[in-house]
């Protein structure tokens, strides 16, 4: 189940107060990190230059695009947790639940796609440099369309829900699935093999891969050069970047689903746990799986070598220089998050 289903089915459990406030906070602050950082990273690459440094200048525009419309739901679930109502209506609930997954498809699609990007400029360099730009558009576009399709059962299956009236006549509403039990297992087992476990271990394949690579490259360096100690600390460091990539995605995503998966097939398990524990166990996944549009744009973008010398560069430059030389390395990072 969505982060909204999660807050429309939830926001009512009495007990946990002051939980409320604590997580309406902080999912204001990371949409407002999130958006900030998701739209930095837009505005830095609205240059012409950057548009021909090659595929991640695609990627990450998706990328960015994803992660702003994923967290652009935040305003809604923390309304619905406040207000321990659905105020949306049938179609919100179709648009923001489709909204809420097409985004997190849709992102995880966009890294993968990055990640096999990476690993194709490292071992086939002069393959990677036959593609094109619309070959990376075209691409995207394919992204969005599978993560629509796998999306659109969830569009077409989800209702408003009226429960019964409360003590004081108020009616709570919620969405619900119409599907049966089964198939709606089925069906969320398969978006957790679609969104977490295969791109996941798709992505742990190629930065193995790809860290293998470069393993190999810097290893046949001469080990006696007066260098060959700030190589090893490069190669240590492009090691440690990729392994913290990795981790970031499976440490945001793989809490929420295997709380989904435990809900699914170890129900009876759960039902030692009382109704505050199940709202604080959704509360923090709800967390993390937003808190990952909100590292995307430090991982990919502001904490790269290559983005600090374009800081250090535009600082030091003036002029029509200062221009050209912010543009130049601007490009070298993305052509470093290339290779």
């Amino acid at each position: 189940m969505s982060n909204a289903a999660n807050s429309s089915s939830t926001a009512g459990v009495a007990g946990v107060v002051w939980v409320t406030p604590l997580l309406g906070a902080t999912l204001v602050t990371m949409c407002v990190l999130g958006l900030t950082g998701n739209l930095y990273t837009l505005a830095i690459m609205r240059s012409a230059t950057l548009r021909r440094a090659g595929s991640m200048y695609v990627f990450i525009l998706n990328l960015a695009t994803a992660d702003l419309l994923y967290l652009g739901t935040i305003p809604f679930v923390v309304c619905t947790y406040f207000a321990h109502d659905w105020f949306f209506g049938e179609m919100g609930c179709r648009v923001l639940l489709s909204l809420d997954l097409l985004t997190m498809h849709a992102s995880v699609f966009v890294l993968v796609a990055m990640s096999m990007e990476r690993y194709r400029a490292v071992a086939a360099p002069f393959r990677a440099r036959l593609s094109t730009a619309r070959g990376h558009w075209m691409m995207a576009l394919g992204i969005w369309i599978a993560a629509f399709i796998l999306t659109l059962p969830m569009m077409v299956m989800i209702r408003l829900r009226e429960g019964r009236p409360a003590t004081v006549g108020l009616v709570k509403r919620i969405c619900f699935p119409t599907w049966t039990p089964e198939a709606f297992k089925a069906y969320l087992t398969a978006l957790f093999f679609t969104s977490m476990l295969l791109p996941g271990l798709l992505m742990v394949g190629l930065y193995a891969g790809l860290a293998r690579h470069y393993w190999a490259a810097q290893s046949n360096l001469a080990r006696g050069s007066s260098s060959s100690f700030r190589r090893r600390r490069l190669k240590h460091k492009v090691v440690g970047m990729i392994f913290c990539i990795v981790v970031a995605y499976w440490a945001c995503f793989l809490p929420f689903w295997g709380w989904q998966m435990a809900k699914l097939f170890s129900s009876e398990s759960l039902r030692s746990l009382s109704p505050a524990a199940h709202t604080y166990v959704n509360f923090f996944v709800t967390c993390l799986t937003y808190g990952n549009s909100c590292v995307n744009p430090l991982l990919y973008t502001l904490l790269t070598r290559n983005y600090r010398d374009y800081l250090a560069q535009r600082g030091q430059s003036s002029g029509s220089s200062r221009v050209d030389q912010g543009s130049a390395a601007a490009v070298n990072m993305i052509h470093d998050q290339i290779g």
